[in-house]
């Protein structure tokens, strides 16, 4: 089974030793992209969100995720979301591969690949929920879209590594709801080598934008808190991040490293038998 932290030819090397670099490397190696004007500054960025609040439109496919369960973070003082890389493997029409242009990629349960295939990723069952905020005024964003993707219990991404090549889970999109929330149904990720367990997400100013690979508002990436993973991954199916975790540390990781992953750690509810909870409040 092919996964990041088991690389079988040079060029899946040289794409774990890429991996999540940070964002001066992902802007050296994809200059010209469309991503470069989403990363420029935290002042663009703020006036981009505004797009975001006055958004009339979601498309027609979008969902509202506050019915998804539980209460959205409370909206207080926040601040605008640290830019982070997507990595390489984000299919969002960046690097070739897309997924954001399929029927059925606006879903709230990312737990399932759509289209040709069904197969669903195993796990510990895992609720993502953002709260996307004006950080200017601390207010909802209502209508904006979160398009989100991780790792699989194995440490594969759908739709690049060799094993889940053909797969497409673990992504979708939401429209936030007036509240400003997206929540997304998903199994815990796994913890595979040179990097701290995390979740990807971008932010679009509607599901109309979203789904035509438009103009990105945030990139950013959401940290999970230590305790959680390592009480999830003692259990079954969670073997190789045992040990990937331990040569790990949120204060070193490459992406998170800066701040400790503060402004990115979750707060986490739950338990494994009956599933986590990961709420996160973003500022855009």
């Amino acid at each position: 089974m092919t996964s990041p932290q088991q690389p079988t030819d040079q060029h899946a090397r040289d794409e774990v030793e890429d991996h999540d670099r940070g964002l001066l490397f992902d802007m050296q190696r994809l200059v010209g992209r469309r991503r470069a004007l989403a990363v420029l500054g935290g002042t663009a960025l703020a006036a981009l969100a505004g797009c975001a609040a006055n958004s009339s439109g979601a498309s027609s496919a979008s969902t509202s995720s506050s019915a998804a369960g539980g209460t959205a973070a409370a909206v207080g003082d926040v601040d605008v979301i640290p830019q982070e890389t997507a990595g390489p493997y984000p299919a969002d029409g960046s690097n070739g591969t897309n997924v954001l242009s399929e029927s059925g990629v606006v879903r709230s349960d990312i737990r399932s690949s759509f289209g040709s295939s069904t197969t669903r990723a195993e796990g510990v069952p895992l609720t993502i929920r953002l709260t996307l905020v004006d950080a200017d005024g601390d207010t909802p964003v209502e209508g904006a879209a979160v398009y989100l993707w991780h790792c699989n219990r194995d440490g594969q991404y759908s739709m690049y590594d060799r094993a889940v090549a053909d797969e497409n889970y673990l992504r979708g999109v939401q429209s936030s709801a007036a509240d400003g929330s997206v929540t997304f149904t998903s199994v815990f990720p796994a913890c595979y080598s040179g990097r701290w367990p995390h979740i990807h997400f971008e932010v679009y100013a509607s599901v109309d934008e979203a789904t035509a690979a438009g103009r990105i508002l945030a990139t950013s990436q959401l940290a999970l808190p230590e305790e959680t993973c390592s009480t999830v991954y003692a259990t079954s199916g969670y073997e190789q991040s045992v040990s990937n975790l331990s040569r790990v540390s949120l204060t070193r990781d490459m992406v998170f490293g800066d701040d400790g992953g503060v402004a990115q750690l979750a707060t986490m509810t739950g338990d494994v038998s009956s599933g986590y909870t990961a709420a996160l409040t973003v500022g855009i």
